[in-house]
């Protein structure tokens, strides 16, 4: 995954964007801060989808009483629960990786995940808040805080809005994008099994997704077809998002729901990439 972030940097010299990047130094620069924005914002949204991913896990596999110290199947981390009894909210799980970490699936994590839990999130307005501290994934430095909320209205269609505050993401070069962001999630499949999380497939039907780089630049990027999100892939399978900048404009496609690394990047002058995670 960390790749992503890079791999923009090397589209520029194959004219990725209509603007050369052998203008003058401010559009050159401008320029360069996009494309590389664009990885950025694709490598920060997998790894907060690999986090509520692990929210999930914890707070749907850990039942124990007040203070217990749990292990996890599928997380190295070690794992403490907190709350005033065994049957009451919130109950808050403090995820934690080390200093110098553990590495599931091959991604090595650093620091905490504090979960905080309001209730059953099977429940309309419940809501699983993850905060990072000290955290880390591969190197990669994150920060901020996830909210994952339910908003079902219709019982057969369970439905999450989520949210992401105060985001921080300080690539392996030093480089500081900050970003925001809010989505609407449905679930589409494993809804007769709520407490099975391996048969789930998710919706995100409506959304945008904002990252600022250091030198001011900003870009959005919008859920332009719904994105499809299966729980047993690590990123999204079906979709397309919007991209939007001062110099950048264009249309990321995920595929054709195959469980894979592989997306296309498609400019506004019909110029198409096809890139991976």
């Amino acid at each position: 995954m960390k790749k992503t972030a890079f791999l923009f940097l090397t589209i520029c010299a194959t004219a990725l964007t209509q603007v050369s990047c052998s203008g003058n130094d401010d559009t050159k620069n401008q320029s360069e801060s996009d494309v590389t924005s664009v990885g950025a914002s694709l490598t920060i949204d997998a790894i907060n989808d690999m986090d509520i991913k692990t929210g999930l896990i914890v707070t749907t596999k850990n039942t124990s009483s007040a203070k217990s110290k749990e292990t996890t199947p599928g997380i190295c981390a070690a794992i403490t629960i907190t709350q005033q009894s065994p049957t009451s909210y919130p109950k808050v799980f403090t995820v934690d990786y080390g200093a110098t970490g553990c590495t599931d699936n091959l991604i090595i994590r650093k620091g905490k995940l504090k979960i905080t839990l309001s209730g059953p999130i099977t429940t309309t307005g419940s809501k699983i808040t993850i905060e990072r501290i000290d955290y880390s994934l591969n190197g990669i430095k994150l920060e901020g805080t996830i909210e994952y909320t339910n908003a079902t209205t219709v019982a057969t269609v369970p439905q999450w809005s989520r949210k992401v505050t105060n985001g921080k993401f300080t690539d392996l070069e030093g480089r500081v994008y900050l970003n925001s962001g809010n989505w609407t999630v449905k679930q589409t499949a494993g809804v007769d099994t709520p407490y099975v999380l391996e048969d789930n497939t998710y919706e995100m039907t409506e959304g945008n997704h904002t990252i600022t780089s250091a030198n001011g630049a900003v870009l959005t990027l919008t859920v332009q077809e719904s994105l499809i999100k299966k729980y047993s892939c690590d990123f999204v399978s079906k979709g397309k998002l919007k991209v939007q900048s001062n110099l950048l404009n264009g249309v990321v496609d995920y595929g054709n729901n195959d469980c894979d690394k592989k997306f296309t990047f498609t400019n506004q002058n019909g110029t198409t990439f096809n890139l991976s995670m």
